[in-house]
Parts: C-alpha cells; sequence; structure tokens
C-alpha cells in the first residue's frame, strides 16, 4: 500500500515527537480509525484528550479506504490508537504494525471481542460491544494518565447512564414492542442491531455478506430476497446508505413500491460532526417509525 511507504520514514519521526509532547502534560493523542470510535473517546477523554477520527467521510465505505501518508503520521503519533480490527480496516493494523511506539496502546475492538476476521465486523451496531469498548477506552486512557484515573471513570459513568440513556431506551422499547417482527437488510452492518433488538432479520446471510465484501449475491440468494419483498414477508426493509449496488438499489425500489417502509442506516456518522449516541438514536427512532408503520404497533 502506498501510504505505508510514503509515510513510514516521517512517521517515526512524528511519532516520537508527538508522544514526548503528550508525556509532558500536554493532551492525549488519541487517533480512531473510524469516527464512531473517535467520537467516544472524545467524549470520555474531555478536555484531556486530543482526538483525531480518520474515516469520517459518510460518503466513503470504510472497506475500501486508502490511506494517506498523513494518517499514517496520525497513527504513529497517537498514544491510544483505535481500530476496530475484525479485517474491516486492515490498513489502520497495518500502519500501527510499521510503525512501533513504546508507550503506545493500541484498543483493536475485535480482540477486545475475541472476533477474528470472517466475523461480523460492525462492532459499533452491538450494544454490548460498545459498552465494553467504552470501558477499554476508559481503562487505556487511565492507563497513560494515571493522575487523572478517577476523572476518566466519572466521564465513563455519566456517558453512560446519561449520554446513552435515550440509545438505551430506544433499544429497550423496540425490542419490547417489536421483538419477532421480519425485516430484511441490504447488508450485514444491521445484523448486530438486529439481533440485539430481537427482529426476525430473514434475509440470507450469505446476501449480507457478499454485499458488505463489495461481491455479487448468487443468483439464488437475489430470487429469496426478491420473493420476500414481492409477496411482502419482511416489514421493513434496513438500507446501508453508504454501500449500494445495482441489486440493492432495484430491491430496495420494489420494496417502497410494495408499500415496504425503507430506513436508512450508515457505517460511519452522519452527519459528520455528530456524536456516536445522536447518530445511533436518530437511526433507532427512524427504525421504530418504520416498524410502527407497518405493523401499527
Amino acid at each position: 500500500m502506498a501510504a505505508l511507504a510514503l509515510g513510514a520514514a516521517a512517521a517515526f519521526a512524528f511519532a516520537a515527537s508527538g508522544a514526548s509532547r503528550s508525556a509532558s502534560g500536554g493532551p492525549i493523542r488519541v487517533v480512531a480509525a473510524e469516527n464512531f470510535w473517535g467520537s467516544i473517546a472524545s467524549q470520555l477523554g474531555g478536555s484531556r484528550v486530543q482526538v483525531t477520527s480518520i474515516v469520517t467521510n459518510p460518503a466513503t465505505d470504510p472497506h475500501d479506504y486508502e490511506p494517506t501518508a498523513i494518517d499514517a503520521r496520525a497513527l504513529a503519533g497517537a498514544r491510544l490508537a483505535i481500530v476496530n480490527g475484525i479485517g474491516y480496516d486492515p490498513w489502520a493494523s497495518k500502519l500501527l504494525a510499521a510503525n512501533p511506539v513504546d508507550g503506545r496502546i493500541d484498543l483493536d475492538v475485535g480482540d477486545l471481542v475475541s472476533l477474528r476476521p470472517g466475523a461480523n465486523t460492525h462492532r459499533w451496531y452491538s450494544p454490548a460491544d460498545v459498552h465494553r469498548v467504552i470501558g477499554a477506552i476508559a481503562a487505556d486512557l487511565a492507563k497513560l494518565d494515571p493522575t487523572h484515573a478517577t476523572s476518566y471513570r466519572g466521564r465513563q459513568a455519566r456517558f453512560e447512564t446519561t449520554g446513552l440513556a435515550r440509545y438505551k431506551r430506544l433499544i429497550a422499547t423496540i425490542r419490547r414492542r417489536y421483538h419477532g417482527v421480519p425485516v430484511g437488510a441490504s447488508e450485514s452492518i444491521f445484523v448486530p442491531l438486529a439481533r440485539a433488538l430481537r427482529l426476525d432479520l430473514l434475509t440470507p446471510s450469505s446476501f449480507l455478506e457478499a454485499i458488505s465484501e463489495g461481491t455479487d449475491p448468487t443468483t439464488g440468494d437475489i430470487a429469496t430476497v426478491d420473493h420476500q419483498v414481492a409477496r411482502r414477508q419482511i416489514r421493513v426493509w434496513v438500507l446501508n446508505g453508504q454501500n449500494s449496488t445495482p441489486d440493492v438499489a432495484r430491491i430496495t425500489d420494489a420494496a417502497r413500491k410494495k408499500g415496504i417502509p425503507v430506513t436508512t442506516i450508515t457505517e460511519t456518522l452522519s452527519p459528520p460532526a455528530a456524536t456516536f449516541e445522536a447518530w445511533q438514536a436518530r437511526q433507532l427512532e427512524a427504525l421504530a417509525a418504520a416498524l410502527h408503520r407497518a405493523t401499527g404497533r
């Protein structure tokens, strides 16, 4: 990858200077490969952290992101680097491996939740995994800045009880009111959330994975999804707005024509300036509204 070669030499020098400045009392440099994790780190660290997120554009598919030399320097200069892992952002893990820095903490979400490539990568759509990441980030900040460990624990408690209150309330409401409702989705990003909400996701897993990985779904899977829409076997269609294909566009259009509510989710914060919890709550509210239209509940 070009950025690995272009940024390597500069990144080593940048890392040394950045680490020394952070250690001398400045804000902790935190770099997140994706802005959903970056948003959480920023809120847990407050003014004691300086957070940079690499993938921020909601029009960008993070699977296909091509890092730059600037990205390499940013990761090398971090004291805490957060990557999603599980094969979702391999470019970030390669950049970290190419620029090892003493004292830097590398938080790989896949490793934290004990998942390997081949598992569903979209862990920020798993409420249980989100809470584990919150705890890990707060603990890592406390390790890097033990003098203010109590502050990080306090911010974690407030974030989990107050910051995420609407997010958690919506999850509980949807789970209680719409459990078992059959739904369809354009790709595997929705799988962890569907499970958490106890919705019945009927779309074949092989179709979901093919769209997520950028490969062609089988004709059999396409026929199954078409049949589910045509017979209104699904009550809501969940579309990943950052990853559409001609097949997905056609199916989405067919769902609308059949009167099946369509709701959209994205891979990264939308708008980019949103917080993690505001973004997720807005999507959950839209999903709840679609489920209400479909079921009358």
